[in-house]
């Protein structure tokens, strides 16, 4: 059996970076562990300092079980250098190079609107992008 992974994310605001990428990934909050019923609950177990808010993560999750889970979590450093790891948000659907570009640049598009930025296309390959604070990933076709 395969290991499964989580992703973790640096970020500035948690918040803001969670309501990006539920929507580009259709992502959901992911629910406390057991036996908690709020988040607040699970973090106040861990005795954190008291200038460690508890708003200053956020836990998403793919609502079928899929994909990994990814938390974003505040830090005080800014981000300073390109990603070592990269998100690739794949499109799904098949056809020909035209059909799955348009697919791509609408998806690019989508993001966009959603407080992403276009950082260079790789015309009928890819779009590589920024979430609103700036970590990279990329828009491409899912495989054939």
């Amino acid at each position: 059996m395969a290991t499964r992974i989580d992703l973790t994310l640096d970020c500035a605001d948690a918040q803001l970076l969670a309501a990006f990428w539920k929507t580009a990934l259709g992502y959901v909050d992911e629910p406390p562990p057991a036996p908690f019923t709020t988040r607040e609950e699970w973090l106040a177990s861990f005795d954190l300092p008291d200038d460690d808010p508890a708003d200053g993560g956020a836990w998403l999750c793919d609502p079928d079980g899929v994909g990994p889970r990814l938390s974003l979590l505040e830090v005080p450093e800014p981000k300073t250098t390109k990603n070592r790891l990269h998100i690739d948000v794949r499109v799904p659907g098949h056809g020909s190079t035209a059909e799955r570009w348009a697919r791509i640049r609408a998806e690019a598009a989508r993001l966009v609107g959603a407080g992403g930025s276009v950082l260079a296309e790789f015309d009928g390959h890819h779009v590589t992008m920024a979430d609103p604070e700036g970590n990279e990933f990329c828009v491409a076709a899912a495989p054939a």
